[in-house]
């Protein structure tokens, strides 16, 4: 057998109680659920920082973000700095379509061949004042269906997300990109291929034609949904639910549980509009019979805490905004497809892949393949993970609601969530947070301050500490006394 093929799908902003394979029985998502019968399910995945460029730069590289020069968003991936599609034999065909929020947004780079971009809204953070002039292939599609744009970015006529996001199904962009890589999956031939497809959805602006597919009234809801952090939760954790709690957002009122419950639903919808969208794909991939020889990815960059701890978004080192789904499939792999239990970390997911195809890792790769661990020979029952915040986000003050409690979030913070269920958010200001997900798995008691816990805290800031020196992260924290 030739090279397996890659087909590494993710959204933007999933949290991981958004499939049924993780526990959600109500919600809608046949195609993912039936990737996650045929292969792993990871139960602990970790991304390396709670927001969209960083996290994707890990996603791509291999590579922490402070390593890969992507320490918040609309910060550009450098050009020397490769991904896995970069590190692939010349004879794969490699392609990328969706959201790319790396740089120059719509243009083929980092050795992607083929390239269909969705985004028109990150034009600022492109490298040239010419480039300007083009915009997505998504704009063009929705102008030959008869749809004018609504906006205006940088000296073009552009279709806004709200505009976007407002379309019937058969013409949103997860159905568009559903439909460009179902085709690209049909055209690749017998040449090996390594398929990127990257959804915008469940990401803001929260709407979507399927924003009544869910009944409000009856989704479920955690402990902390709607629950204001404590007195000793960080200033930034208390800022961001303030403003939440107090606010209007997508034209919802988030004072009360009706408008969060809303909000919810249409999130859903858009996990199921994305999941409609993976079965084009996967049925495109077992239609052309190449399902036997492609390996699947499944994640998303970052999660979403939905008014739990009375807070929308990310950015926070909540379990909510930083554990994703993942699933994997591996059909070549001599291993039964199961439930992995233990942490993973994204910054593996290169290294594993790469191990997966039967390629050597380059040394500069900072995590390390988990396929023993597919095989059975290994676990993650030891692994400790670790999360970063850089002390800058990136979003514009224009950002859709997030303005405001973004430009608090200045200072770095380091995460441990060790093996043992014990996590440690450590600020850059020297405030704190620990929690023993063990007894506290919805995160409402801090136990930072206790003086009893004070010997905990220093063990784990000590392997923060480590980490730190083994992947050059010169972010200064609380001295290690």
């Amino acid at each position: 057998m030739g090279h397996p093929n890659v087909l590494y799908i993710f959204t933007d902003q999933q949290r991981v109680d958004t499939l049924r394979c993780y526990g959600n029985e109500q919600i809608e998502t046949p195609a993912l659920d039936g990737l996650a019968d045929d292969g792993f399910v990871f139960e602990n995945a970790y991304v390396s920082q709670p927001v969209c460029s960083p996290a994707r730069a890990t996603m791509l590289t291999g590579l922490w973000p402070h390593t890969a020069g992507v320490p918040a968003c609309n910060v550009p991936l450098r050009a020397e700095v490769p991904t896995f599609a970069e590190m692939l034999p010349p004879e794969y065909q490699t392609a990328f379509m969706g959201k790319w929020h790396l740089g120059d947004e719509i243009f083929p780079q980092h050795g992607f061949e083929t390239w269909v971009g969705s985004e028109d809204s990150y034009r600022r953070g492109y490298s040239e004042q010419e480039r300007l002039d083009v915009l997505s292939p998504y704009h063009h599609f929705l102008v030959e269906q008869g749809f004018a744009p609504d906006a205006e970015n940088l000296g073009q006529r552009v279709f806004s997300r709200h505009a976007e996001a407002s379309m019937p199904e058969e013409y949103t962009k997860a159905a568009f990109l559903g439909d460009q890589a179902a085709e690209y999956i049909r055209q690749s031939g017998d040449t090996p291929f390594a398929l990127c497809v990257s959804y915008l959805e469940p990401h803001p602006p929260h709407t979507g034609p399927l924003n009544e597919y869910y009944d409000p009234e009856i989704l479920p809801t955690g402990p902390s949904f709607r629950q204001s952090p404590p007195d000793d939760a960080p200033l930034i954790v208390r800022l961001m639910a303030a403003f939440y709690s107090a606010s209007e957002n997508y034209g919802l009122d988030l004072q009360t549980e009706a408008g969060w419950r809303r909000l919810l639903a249409r999130y859903w919808g858009n996990v199921t509009l994305v999941d409609r969208s993976v079965a084009k794909i996967l049925q495109a991939l077992d239609e052309s019979g190449k399902a036997d020889d492609t390996i699947v990815i499944f994640t998303s960059d970052h999660g979403e805490l939905m008014g739990d701890h009375g807070i929308l978004g990310k950015t926070l080192m909540y379990e909510e905004s930083i554990k994703v789904p993942l699933l994997l499939r591996a059909p070549m792999l001599d291993a039964q497809p199961r439930r992995i239990g233990g942490q993973f970390s994204h910054i593996d997911l290169v290294p594993t892949l790469l191990d997966l195809l039967g390629l050597e890792a380059p040394d500069h790769l900072q995590g390390q393949s988990r396929v023993p661990v597919l095989c059975g020979r290994d676990d993650l029952v030891a692994n400790d993970v670790f999360v970063e915040w850089s002390g800058a986000d990136g979003h514009p003050p224009a950002s859709i609601g997030e303005a405001e409690p973004n430009r608090s979030l200045v200072h770095p913070l380091r995460t441990i969530v060790a093996a043992d269920g014990w996590k440690l958010n450590l600020y850059g200001k020297g405030q704190g947070e620990l929690y023993d997900l063990n007894a506290d798995p919805h995160e409402l008691e801090n136990l930072y301050h206790r003086p009893e816990y004070q010997a905990r805290i220093g063990e784990l800031r000590e392997r923060i500490r480590v980490w730190q020196e083994e992947t050059g992260d010169e972010v200064e924290l609380p001295c290690f006394d």
